[in-house]
């Protein structure tokens, strides 16, 4: 049986990627040299240091880097799970009756009105508690595309298979486990891989208005020093993308296993399984 990696990476796309990787370093060498040549080294290295500058600095300072990132990771990952359980169960309790959608739709979409930059904040400031914001602001972004997600994938069940349910007498749990939950799961996966980055980032906000660790406060204290320490900044901003794109990959490696029913997962023809 073939590898997960070996079906996501086939040769053609792992030449596509070493194409683009490569690509973006030509470009941003090249940007950062052009900067250097109209402006002085401190104000060209602080606007966009070279990249192979911000590798060195990503390598050097890689077990502090590895320290506060695991921080952010942690406190966004725990804040995650706990918004896509919560949006989870109000897309399922949604879904339960016509009116009770009507009544929490309001108050579902009301609360995304508020920019996480003006949230964090008011919710640091209320908890005074570095950790416990961090986790409130990733559940905040996260409940919203799992509750969206999650309810259109519900809504999508085939309508002759829930009326050949009831017609056998099915019970309600029957046709959640047999059919409703199926039909949600891609929904749910969009949802949490959507929100999955978007975790981190409200995390890392949160660090910026005054955490004692994590990401955010490297990115502070790196623009505290200027072009010194520009490679730095870079680095951790690097990191932080990182996290979130491997986020994204587990997510979407749990997704294929949950769900390879999906037409985009299932094999090709002379694929082997």
């Amino acid at each position: 049986m073939q590898s997960v990696f070996l079906r996501l990476l086939k040769p053609g796309y792992r030449a596509w990627v070493m194409i683009w990787i490569i690509s973006i370093f030509v470009l941003w060498e090249g940007l950062a040299w052009m900067l250097h040549l109209f402006m002085s080294p401190q104000q060209a290295t602080s606007r966009l240091p070279y990249l192979h500058v911000v590798m060195e600095s990503f390598f050097r300072y890689w077990s502090t880097l590895a320290e506060q990132g695991s921080v952010t990771f942690g406190n966004a990952a725990i804040g995650f799970t706990g918004g896509t359980l919560l949006g989870a169960l109000l897309a399922l309790l949604m879904s339960a009756a016509v009116w009770i959608e009507r009544t929490l739709s309001p108050y579902v979409v009301s609360s995304q009105m508020v920019p996480v930059i003006g949230l964090a904040p008011i919710v640091y400031g209320i908890i005074h508690n570095a950790e416990w914001a961090r986790i409130v602001m990733a559940a905040y972004v996260t409940f919203f595309p799992v509750i969206i997600h999650t309810l259109k994938g519900l809504k999508s069940a085939s309508p002759q298979h829930l009326e050949l349910m009831r017609a056998y007498g099915t019970s309600w749990r029957a046709r959640y486990v047999k059919c409703l939950l199926p039909s949600a799961l891609p929904g749910l996966f969009s949802g949490m891989k959507i929100a999955a980055p978007l975790a981190v980032t409200s995390s890392i906000v949160v660090e910026l208005m005054g955490a004692p660790d994590g990401l955010g406060v490297l990115m502070v204290s790196s623009l505290y020093y200027g072009s010194a320490q520009a490679g730095m900044f870079w680095a951790t901003i690097m990191l932080s993308m990182g996290i979130g794109l491997i986020s994204y990959l587990f997510i979407s490696l749990v997704e294929r296993w949950l769900t390879p029913w999906q037409p985009e997962f299932r094999p090709k023809g002379g694929e082997q399984s």
